[in-house]
């Protein structure tokens, strides 16, 4: 079964995550394809933005239960590398040099969410929300999120998504200024394609430049990503991690020391 894709719609590339019957959790194909369409970007005048949308109603549901739960049988080292796999997404995302557009339908959670907030944009539907479900079972934030909510959203908001796990509705994300376009039921797409005609002409090179120039005014991410990813493989092989994991696989409240 494939679970994402690249469309080529001419000046812009659209990568779906295919993995509906999970409402769009992560998985290797999508680390892959988004990758490979950020390198095309890169690679390819004639490409002036990248959207990130996704089939079955709701954007990304973060990590895999299943594969978190694999996850615990691996070594610290082990989980390291393999959280880097969503740490380098999250890198071509910042250094592809053309807007990269999240198209948010339903929500984002976890790392969902971390990967809608490394876009430059974010389109999403009345009703979406946004939630850093980690600690619910016992996990940390990845995927750069505390890095890019620390710069999108003041710091007590960050503190109470992160620490509370409570979801965050669009008409708040919208005016905090994270939301570009809050769009109809069914419409994110449509908006998103919207955001990409604006980005179909003009000077490419510019806004290049001008991407880099916002990037870098908000300090080295590196830190932080490795930041993360050290808390991440430590969490995953933890007691409150396999307790939290198991409950949410059982579809019953954790029960946490």
């Amino acid at each position: 079964m494939t679970l994402a894709r690249i469309e080529d719609a001419g000046d812009r590339l659209i990568v779906w995550n295919m993995n509906a019957a999970r409402r769009g959790a992560l998985s290797v194909e999508l680390y892959e394809v988004i990758t490979e369409a950020c390198a095309r970007a890169a690679a390819e005048p004639r490409l002036r933005s990248v959207i990130l949308a996704s089939e079955g109603g709701y954007f990304c549901a973060g990590g895999d239960m299943n594969t978190l739960i694999t996850r615990r049988a691996l070594t610290e080292a082990e989980r390291i590398v393999k959280i880097g796999e969503l740490q380098d997404v999250a890198r071509a995302i910042r250094a592809c040099p053309v807007p990269v557009i999240a198209a948010v339908q339903g929500g984002a959670a976890g790392a969902g969410l971390s990967l809608a907030l490394a876009c430059d944009l974010i389109v999403a539907e009345a009703g979406a929300s946004f939630v850093a479900a980690y600690v619910r079972i016992g996990l940390v934030p990845d995927g750069g999120m505390t890095a890019f909510a620390a710069q999108a959203l003041p710091r007590q908001l960050v503190t109470e998504m992160c620490l509370l796990g409570r979801p965050v509705g669009v008409d708040r994300m919208a005016a905090l200024g994270v939301v570009s376009v809050v769009a109809a039921e069914g419409a994110a797409l449509a908006e998103a394609q919207a955001l990409a005609d604006a980005f179909a002409k003009g000077p490419r090179d510019s806004r290049a430049a001008i991407k880099a120039l916002i990037g870098s005014a908000y300090g080295d991410e590196h830190d932080q990503l490795e930041a993360e990813r050290a808390a991440m493989a430590r969490a995953q092989g933890g007691d409150e991690a396999g307790e939290g994991i198991q409950a949410f696989l059982d579809k019953r409240k954790p029960s946490f020391p």
